[in-house]
């Protein structure tokens, strides 16, 4: 059994069961197999040469077609077997494998927890890049009102690497310094 702790701090980490190491370590980890304490080089039932480790630990066949994990039930079980087990149970759907994709025009991006917008217009699910409604073709926003028509130049601006400041610089228009203040000297 592990000493715990120091003189101090008698609940503060505990000592490596490992013969030859005996660490002192703050953050133990406990063997669920022996039951023992050890340091983080020998948490593992390889490095701590765990008599109990054969029994211990789940494994698991991932199905290449709609992504299942199956558990197997035997350690010496064979992968393919298992698989066709998993075939002739009807359990393997491959469309269950492929994630949606956002419905814009030429987009391929799977729609997932963290990239996925619903649009407030038409309620269909597209990805970040297509979440206004002028950049998916929205059909509940379409029409001939001037906010419609502002948020589809803007979409056009942005499709074609425009924006603000180079449209400043390009127009020649748009507001410039005053004479006075653009020779003005400050010393």
């Amino acid at each position: 059994m592990a000493r715990r702790g120091t003189e101090a701090f008698p609940d503060l980490g505990a000592h490596c069961d490992e013969p030859d190491c005996n660490q002192l370590d703050f953050l133990p980890f406990d063997c669920d197999g022996c039951g023992k304490v050890f340091c983080a080089a020998h948490r593992t039932y390889r490095d701590h040469g765990c008599a109990k480790a054969a029994d211990q630990g789940r494994t698991v066949v991932v199905c290449p077609d709609c992504g299942d994990a199956i558990e197997r039930a035997s350690p010496g079980q064979d992968e393919k077997e298992i698989l066709d087990a998993h075939v002739r149970a009807r359990r393997c759907d491959p469309a269950r494998k492929r994630k949606p994709t956002c419905p814009a025009r030429r987009c391929k991006e799977p729609l997932t927890f963290s990239n996925t917008s619903e649009c407030k217009s038409c309620g269909r699910k597209v990805c970040l890049k297509h979440r206004f409604p002028a950049d998916h073709g929205c059909a509940g926003a379409a029409g001939s009102s001037a906010a419609a028509r502002a948020a589809g130049a803007a979409a056009a601006r942005r499709a074609g690497g425009e924006c603000a400041r180079d449209a400043q610089k390009g127009s020649g228009g748009g507001w410039a310094l005053p004479a006075a203040v653009r020779n003005l000297k400050i010393f």
